[in-house]
């Protein structure tokens, strides 16, 4: 279709129209046709994932195709365009090609093919379509899709433990050490400093005559953090990360973690907390959801209010009446306990949730909002500091 676009194109370089045929594909009539070597192969590869926008008279129909629906006549397989796309183009383009193909144009095979799944980048948007799709997968398959799930995971940890660190362990760091404590509290690194003076030359030796303790084990003493997520479809990037920052609190001593999930029925996840892979493997996205059973469950959890954090992350949208689940999140807070509602956790933070029930849980003592996984750990500092 011709564009002012492409119109105004013609007035610059021949590069600036070869991008715009690129970018154009099939449908860039009023520009001439690609010529440069290679220009044909970067052009089919490209086709293959964006002429699915449109259907052959030029009709745009990507929400009315079929998952594998398609525009063009390409033959490419989808390996061979994995195959394509790490051969023609850099890495940061490939990855945003992959998650397109994922996201909005639902190319399921990326994760249901042994082969297709070896070759993809390990990426956020694929862990997402395994953990959609990890009920049909065939033996082979899964144990591919575990890998994949693990590696991103570890990079999501990666990328926030420091975080953790700077809210949590890092702010004690100042604090005095101590000559009593438990071998949990044990500060090898104080403890030599410490001894140094002791050193036998003619042993080769340092002789520990006192070992030091740390305090800050004892500042999260009791503290029980209960991180509560909706595992309905629209909630899965937050379930992702919220298993990632429940799998990094429950390695910290005496910090009482658990991870519940839940829809219409609720779990406990609690066992699998440590290993992050084996609680998202756990996770059945659903489509109901009953908060106030999901808060009536983490409430027999609670042992010293004034030392529990509940954070319910869900869209807010109750499968049921609101009654219960007011009615539950108001006596847990009247009673000490610190709930924090978020509607998103995730990158952008960007919140879509039922409003007005939003606005009763303020009501009833709750915080509510949405947070970045970086955001959530620094309020979870404030408060357990």
């Amino acid at each position: 279709t011709s564009t002012s676009a492409p119109d105004e194109a013609k007035r610059h370089s021949p590069e600036l129209l070869r991008r715009w045929r690129l970018i154009l594909g099939q449908y860039a009539m009023a520009l001439p046709p690609l010529g440069g070597a290679g220009d044909g192969e970067l052009d089919e590869t490209l086709g293959y994932l964006y002429d699915r926008e449109y259907s052959e008279d030029g009709r745009e129909q990507r929400q009315d195709v079929e998952r594998m629906g398609g525009g063009g006549a390409s033959t490419l397989t989808v390996p061979d365009w994995i195959n394509r796309l790490q051969r023609l183009f850099p890495r940061e383009t490939y990855e945003k090609l992959e998650a397109e193909a994922l996201e909005r144009y639902g190319i399921e095979e990326m994760v249901t093919d042994a082969e297709v799944l070896s070759r993809c980048e390990p990426s956020l948007p694929l862990l997402e379509a395994i953990l959609r799709l990890k009920a049909v997968m065939d033996p082979g398959v899964l144990a591919a899709a575990r890998r994949v799930v693990r590696e991103v995971a570890e990079s999501l940890r990666a990328a926030l433990i420091q975080d953790v660190d700077a809210a949590l362990s890092g702010r004690v760091r100042n604090q005095r050490p101590t000559r009593r404590g438990s071998l949990r509290s044990f500060d090898p690194k104080v403890t030599i400093r410490r001894n140094l003076r002791h050193y036998d030359r003619r042993r080769g030796a340092l002789v520990i005559e006192r070992p030091w303790f740390s305090r800050q084990i004892r500042q999260y003493a009791d503290w029980r953090v209960i991180v509560c997520v909706d595992q309905s479809g629209s909630m899965l990037r937050s379930v992702v990360h919220a298993s990632i920052i429940a799998s990094i609190f429950a390695e910290i001593p005496e910090l009482h973690t658990h991870l519940v999930v839940f829809d219409t029925q609720v779990v406990d996840l609690t066992q699998q907390v440590r290993d992050p892979v084996e609680a998202l493997m756990s996770v059945q996205l659903g489509g109901g959801t009953n908060i106030a059973r999901a808060v009536g469950y983490c409430a027999e959890l609670v042992e010293q209010p004034r030392r529990t954090v509940v954070v319910l992350i869900t869209d807010l949208y109750e499968g049921g009446g609101p009654g219960r689940l007011l009615a539950r999140t108001q006596r847990l807070t009247e009673s000490g306990v610190k709930v924090l509602v978020l509607a998103a956790l995730d990158e952008e933070g960007r919140p879509d949730y039922d409003r007005d029930l939003g606005q009763r849980m303020l009501a009833a003592g709750a915080e509510v909002g949405a947070m970045t996984p970086k955001s959530l750990v620094r309020w979870l500092g404030e408060v357990l500091g």
